[in-house]
């Protein structure tokens, strides 16, 4: 099968500072500073064209990264990415201009994407009707809520029909009947053999959904495999995970980011 997603050792390394004067003395003298920290570590996987695959894991591992790097939107700081097709990346407010108003997103993030201002305007009214914004519409996007938000942004991305679909908890957020509207609309991509990457925290999306799963725990791969063996093994560990107190969490995170620097490919 063709590979509609090829990631290879994928790092991401941000500069954490103390305040601006540390960002600045970073910058302009040889001495270093500021922490570095790693929101993605060695990140390998291959994804099929037609494949829905699964982002799974706590706060804080990565999931959102690793969508923003498949998306084009985030630069990997080392790796090698490989995306066979154009992609869309729904997520609350992403690619959104809050000063603007929605009719002007569209046209903004449809003239970005390639299309001319003939296409937009002929895309426009399915666009607004499909997102139920009625006369919210012609509103500045910073008065939405995240649910209005999240309406417009996958309003846009199926009319513009893109080969990979992600989609950033996007569903967790507005109303059940719009996220039911939306859930059709993503069996009918699996049915025209498009690639999807489902980031969410409902187990049972995932599994009505998903061929294969990631699991990420602070920016690394624990388990990657077919959606019914990662599952229930991450099932378990939400159970134990829930149950920790806070100082065990806190020392279950120092000892993974140990992890982080033993394991970056430098």
């Amino acid at each position: 099968m063709q590979k509609a997603i090829v990631l290879k050792n994928i790092v991401k390394k941000y500069k954490l500072y103390n305040g601006t004067k540390e960002r600045l003395l970073d910058l302009i003298t040889p001495k270093k500073y500021g922490e570095d920290f790693y929101a993605l570590s060695n990140v390998s996987l291959e994804v099929e064209k037609g494949e829905t695959l699964g982002f799974i894991g706590i706060n804080g591992s990565g999931k959102s990264t690793l969508s923003n790097i498949i998306a084009g939107i985030v630069p990997e700081s080392s790796g090698y990415v490989e995306v066979n097709g154009k992609t869309s990346l729904i997520a609350v407010s992403a690619g959104l201009k809050e000063t603007l108003t929605g009719r002007d997103n569209i046209e903004l993030k449809c003239l970005m994407l390639g299309f001319s201002k003939a296409e937009i305007k002929k895309m426009e009214p399915e666009i607004i009707e499909y997102s139920e914004l009625g006369k919210f519409i012609d509103q500045p996007v910073k008065s939405y809520s995240s649910g209005m938000k999240s309406r417009l942004g996958f309003a846009i991305t199926i009319n513009i029909n893109p080969d990979i679909l992600i989609i950033d908890e996007a569903l967790s957020v507005g109303d059940k009947a719009f996220a039911e509207k939306c859930l059709e609309e993503m069996k009918e991509f699996r049915k025209e053999g498009k690639t999807m990457i489902f980031v969410s925290h409902s187990l049972g999306q995932m599994k009505k959904f998903c061929d294969k799963i990631v699991w990420l725990e602070y920016g690394m791969v624990k388990e990657f495999g077919r959606a019914e063996e990662v599952l229930p093994m991450y099932e378990n560990f939400i159970k134990k995970w829930k149950k920790m107190s806070k100082k065990e969490k806190g020392d279950y995170k120092s000892s993974m980011m140990q992890k982080h620097r033993e394991h970056v490919v430098q």
